[in-house]
């Protein structure tokens, strides 16, 4: 989809770890789903940003990470292509790594916001990982680490061990019942760690600023 007057402007960000051997070719039949989005031949084709300053998408082979920092112009069905993205990149990845994915409304404007009219930004977190334990544990890492910068601005580092040790806890039980509920045949219950998951959304607000290198 190539829609100069599309109502949303989309922005991917990530940088993932790629499994080591992963030659271009199947980087780029991975992240097909953005390419051909974005109206694009070919990954080279499609890597470049719709602004300038954004360094699109790019894999180092020699590091072996995707890096994502890329905007296309598109509407709600992206939401479809992120989830065949997750999917893809669940194969290549070495190890759970967290895509941001913004969605800002092109029509949204200083008179919508006084009016109080809701705009159509949005917010979502996925994660890929070659596991599940993988993904838990790029949820938990994240989580961790938002929950410890929140709480140091009223408590000293040292003190915050518990609150840590807390976390670690939910997520073991998370993963034993993930564990279970596999060796059982059956869904797991409020998993949220699978490629197509996300660990949070929001809409409206205050609007998030682009990700700039």
């Amino acid at each position: 989809m190539k829609n100069d007057n599309a109502p949303l402007e989309i922005h991917v960000h990530g940088d993932v770890p790629i499994k080591p051997g992963t030659d271009i070719k199947a980087i780029q039949e991975a992240l097909k789903p953005l390419w051909r989005y974005a109206g694009a031949r070919s990954l080279s084709d499609g890597s470049p940003s719709l602004y300038e300053e954004e360094p699109g998408i790019r894999f180092d082979g020699d590091l072996s990470r995707l890096q994502m920092c890329w905007t296309v112009r598109g509407d709600d069905d992206f939401r479809m292509v992120m989830e065949d993205l997750c999917m893809n990149l669940n194969d290549l990845s070495a190890a759970g790594a967290q895509i941001e994915v913004t969605f800002y409304d092109t029509e949204f404007d200083d008179e919508d916001e006084a009016s109080g009219t809701d705009s159509r930004d949005d917010f979502v977190m996925l994660f890929v990982g070659p596991d599940p334990g993988a993904i838990m544990q790029a949820q938990r890492d994240l989580l961790i680490h938002d929950v410890v910068n929140m709480m140091e601005r009223h408590f000293d580092g040292s003190e915050l061990s518990g609150v840590v040790s807390e976390i670690d806890k939910l997520f073991s039980q998370r993963f034993d019942n993930l564990v279970s509920s596999l060796e059982l045949g059956k869904p797991p219950r409020g998993s949220g760690g699978n490629g197509g998951g996300n660990g949070g959304s929001g809409h409206g607000g205050g609007r998030r600023p682009r990700h700039l290198h």
